[in-house]
């Protein structure tokens, strides 16, 4: 039987995993809301499905493996709210399934190194959901269940470098503070390698070797642009929105080395360079 993968949320790391599984001769399923992203996963060669709106357990019952994207909210994952009850029939005829969460489960460790077994001290509203959520995914009986912890996500149309060109860029300076990231291709990489190695139950942080200061990357994105960093701004007067302000709450190193010892991955852009590097030249250069 070929495997489908159902992907309840397929958005922008979803959609890179779907394009190595398709490429292999997968079956995908990709949900979204709106008439935009189904067509935006119609053209990948996906099946695009509305959700909410379309009855999932029908599609549980056509998949082999679920991966859930969707982000939860104040009143918990909105997948299993709505479909808990298909999920925990479908769960032992899944061969696995995954969680995209996030680092912002450990909380503000003021630049210390954090593993999968670090306590989870969220900081944020969002990151208690998140906390929650992976409890409930996890509560799931005879579900094999994989949970991924994604550091600050970038990648192609997801880069720095309009906002540098345009002058709208902000070197935001807050002394100790430092950020890991992760490129889109290496989190599909990471998932592929834990599809073909589950481990029902495991946790795996999915970041790059380096973690850095957010105005490095900036300073970098100039660089490879030939032009001049934009001036430092202290982070109390920068203009930041409440997500992004929200991010500068916390500070702290994501260690990736057991999703390296588990599932042999290597990111294929260990530090924010080589990631910068590729998608300006998949842009086109300067």
């Amino acid at each position: 039987m070929r495997p489908v993968l159902l992907s309840v949320g397929h958005g922008y790391s979803a959609r890179a995993l779907g394009a190595l599984l398709l490429a292999e001769g997968w079956g995908v399923i990709g949900t979204a809301r709106s008439p935009e992203r189904l067509a935006e996963i119609r053209a990948t060669g996906a099946e695009a499905v509305p959700w909410p709106g379309s009855d999932l357990g029908a599609l549980l019952g056509r998949a082999t493996h679920l991966l859930v994207s969707v982000a939860p909210d104040a009143e918990g994952c909105p997948v299993l709210r709505a479909e808990g009850a298909a999920v925990a029939e479908a769960a032992g005829r899944l061969a696995w399934a995954g969680y995209l969460s996030t680092t912002g489960v450990y909380g503000d460790r003021g630049g210390e190194w954090v593993d999968e077994e670090s306590p989870l001290r969220p900081a944020t509203e969002r990151g208690r959901w998140r906390v929650a959520a992976e409890a409930a995914w996890g509560a799931v009986p005879g579900l094999p269940l994989h949970v991924f912890r994604l550091a600050g996500i970038y990648g192609p149309g997801r880069g720095p470098f309009e906002k540098v060109r345009r002058g709208t860029a902000q070197r935001i300076a807050k002394p100790g503070q430092v950020f890991s990231r992760i490129h889109r291709d290496d989190i599909a990489a990471a998932l592929r390698l834990s599809i073909a190695r589950p481990r029902p139950g495991a946790v795996y942080n999915l970041c790059d070797d380096e973690p850095a200061p957010p105005g490095d990357v900036i300073g970098e994105a100039a660089r490879l642009l030939g032009l001049p960093p934009p001036p430092e701004v202290a982070w109390e007067e920068a203009a930041l929105s409440p997500m992004g302000r929200s991010f500068y709450a916390e500070s702290k190193r994501v260690s990736n080395a057991r999703a390296k010892a588990e599932l042999g991955w290597q990111p294929r852009y260990p530090t924010y360079r080589e990631g910068l590097r590729a998608i300006l030249a998949a842009e086109g250069g300067s």
